[in-house]
């Protein structure tokens, strides 16, 4: 337990200066009483410690951040799915059939994007949090790259050109949501964290959502003109309205808190210190490879890790849903129109949940019921070929499985970020580790297991029950911290939430 007692120790020794007498005073006091909540005013906290109320001027920043923040992310996030995604569509409008795919092609096209995801996750973390480039320049240059690479698989012809564009697109489209989810983590705090993952990954599942009908419009008017299949012009419209998204993703994205140009300075020191604020165990920054380093010896972030694996991978059906939904045996527009709705309800779903979370300061229970219902879901999709019964699934998986996202990624930045290096890395490595469970996802989609695609099916339950296991885990791993640090008698005693 020796990373438990230098957390104790750290806290203890670097509490910041933010915090006055009469909040510590009133945060131990509260916090005798196990469970005790309070929730009104700036000074109010829960049983973790955490601030619940704000002043009218940090309700103010908080306002300002959200409108600056949040819009351009989740465009760009959402494009980044977009793109990344079309290919599921594309399937649809005779792409193997036109670039004479055969076998499991489609799925090595399909999985190789993710191998490209995983070289420059970590680095382009370390990067953003050592100061040396400014975030708002790096990740929009990288998508005006990944814009680039989507419109040129316009281009390709065969197997080869295809394997390779997939493969840059990975490359490229990498540093934006580990840089994205460090960007939040730099500005929210850890009840308000979860709400904003669940608003930018929404436009994940938006993107999906709308991905059908936008590919049913383009295939339905543009397909044959000029020469040209309609998937193909589905990946030039793509790329070009990327491109002019990351144009103004340079002027709206912000920095770190104190070099924000859109802040004032006043707002720049606030937003600094609420942060130092809600930090367990905050101890002085010495440079992005000792964050790193920190990040790699923390033993909870690799059960961080396994959670998210596990849990990605019973996201694995995003690329399929597409040909999942297909099995239900409509034509390919009342499919593409088809795959909206589950996406719909999943995207509210997920903002809900992580609003929940965030507002109860709660992580196990809220995982734990997406997961069950994802499970259920799952289930019914394995064993059944009712045609009602399987549509009902697709919303019930799709519902589940995507509503814990933001909870698991706003508990790693919470527990395992005691400097912004730490944070950094710690958020890439989880990222980049369990993104990597969309490289072998793919295979479990053979063409000749529909349409149940039963061992997908029994797979994805067995990985959401993984998650839940390590869900529960991580609590009482916690649990036994915080016990540790109420005796060690920390100033405001500020614990580990679960």
């Amino acid at each position: 337990m020796a990373p438990m007692d230098s957390d104790v120790h750290s806290q203890h020794l670097s509490r910041p200066s933010s915090i006055n007498k009469v909040e510590i005073e009133y945060c131990e006091n509260t916090l005798e009483v196990p469970g005790a909540v309070n929730v009104d005013g700036p000074d109010k906290v829960d049983q973790f410690g955490t601030q619940v109320g704000y002043s009218p001027v940090e309700k103010a920043l908080v306002r300002k951040l959200d409108w600056h923040i949040m819009p351009i992310l989740f465009a760009m996030y959402y494009m980044n799915k977009t793109d990344q995604n079309a290919i599921a569509n594309a399937r649809l409008n005779n792409l193997e059939k036109e670039l004479h795919l055969r076998g499991n092609q489609f799925n090595i096209c399909v999985s190789v994007l993710y191998a490209g995801y995983t070289f420059i996750q970590i680095p382009s973390n370390m990067l953003m949090s050592s100061k040396k480039v400014r975030p708002s320049l790096w990740m929009a240059c990288w998508m005006m790259a990944w814009a680039g690479v989507s419109a040129a698989t316009a281009g390709v012809h065969n197997f080869a050109g295809l394997f390779a564009v997939r493969f840059l697109l990975g490359f490229a489209e990498a540093p934006f949501y580990p840089g994205a989810i460090y960007l939040l983590s730099l500005f929210y705090t850890r009840r308000e964290i979860a709400t904003r993952i669940s608003i930018l990954y929404s436009a994940n599942i938006f993107a999906t959502a709308f991905a059908g009908l936008i590919s049913a419009a383009t295939f339905s008017t543009l397909s044959g003109k000029h020469g040209l299949s309609g998937w193909r012009y589905l990946f030039i419209i793509l790329g070009a309205v990327t491109f002019g998204v990351a144009v103004v993703a340079l002027f709206l994205l912000p920095d770190h808190p104190l070099t924000t140009r859109w802040l004032t300075p006043s707002e720049r020191q606030l937003a600094q210190d609420r942060m130092d604020r809600d930090t367990v165990g905050l101890v002085e920054s010495k440079g992005s490879i000792a964050g790193f380093k920190q990040a790699i010896k923390d033993p909870r972030l690799w059960l961080f890790v396994s959670l998210q694996t596990m849990h990605l991978a019973a996201c694995g059906f995003n690329s399929f849903f597409p040909t999942v939904v297909k099995t239900l045996g409509f034509s390919t527009t009342i499919t593409l129109v088809l795959t909206c709705p589950p996406y719909l309800v999943s995207g509210g779903f997920a903002v809900a949940l992580g609003w929940s979370s965030g507002r109860f300061n709660e992580r196990t229970w809220h995982i734990t019921a997406g997961m069950v219902v994802a499970l259920v879901g799952f289930i019914i999709a394995a064993t059944t070929l009712n045609t009602a019964a399987r549509y009902i699934s697709c919303f019930l998986f799709a519902t589940g499985a995507y509503s814990a996202n933001s909870i698991i990624i706003g508990w790693v930045s919470a527990t395992c970020g005691q400097t912004p290096e730490k944070k950094a890395a710690a958020l890439s490595i989880m990222n980049c580790i369990s993104m990597a469970s969309f490289i072998y996802t793919p295979y479990l989609y053979p063409a000749s297991d529909g349409p149940r695609y039963r061992m997908a099916m029994s797979a994805n339950a067995a990985f959401v029950t993984g998650v839940v296991v390590c869900s529960w885990a991580m609590r009482t791993w916690l649990q036994a911290m915080n016990r540790e640090l109420r005796k060690s008698g920390s100033e405001g005693r500020l614990l580990y939430a679960y």
